[in-house]
């Protein structure tokens, strides 16, 4: 399988887009021409995004029926942020609020170091997959150099003969 770091030019940039506008927003998952609204302006692109979430699972997870999409790292804290008030909130004043309330209340959003673990994270699977792309082609060479040499044994044989 091809790694997806590989396939497009631009999927570093998409992911690391992705993993800052995900960690910070105030809700922590949405669908994904929301998201597409909100990392480049175009919600016509939403199956552009799906697919990268669906390709970096390292990073980024599909709600149960695949069509919201959030950050792996912010899934793990509770719901407790009041995205009204900007803060954190108590178990037991969440416990309090009506169903519509609860509507209103998110998953923390991430701090700038964990923000650039994740981005440091990503360059590195991508500077991982070129340089094992750059390892795998070793044989070219060789095999280009040897290719060379026997022609160059094969002319020499030809004119002694």
């Amino acid at each position: 399988m091809d790694n997806p770091y590989s396939t497009n030019k631009n999927r570093l940039a998409d992911v690391i887009a992705a993993i800052q506008v995900m960690a910070t927003y105030k809700f922590y998952k949405a669908d994904f021409s929301a998201w597409a609204k909100r990392i480049e302006g175009n919600e016509s692109k939403g199956e552009y995004w799906k697919k990268i979430f669906e390709e970096h699972p390292e990073f980024f997870r599909l709600g149960g029926e695949r069509k919201k999409a959030s950050l792996v790292w912010r899934r793990s804290y509770q719901k407790l942020y009041d995205v009204e008030l900007e803060e954190k909130i108590s178990r037991d004043k969440f416990k309090s609020l009506t169903q519509e309330e609860k509507k209103r209340i998110s998953r923390i959003p991430l701090e700038d170091s964990d923000i650039s673990t994740l981005i440091n994270t990503a360059i590195n699977l991508h500077t991982r997959e070129l340089d094992q792309k750059k390892d795998s082609r070793w044989w070219i060479a060789a095999i280009s150099g040897f290719s060379g040499m026997l022609g160059a044994i094969i002319g020499t044989l030809i004119k002694l003969i």
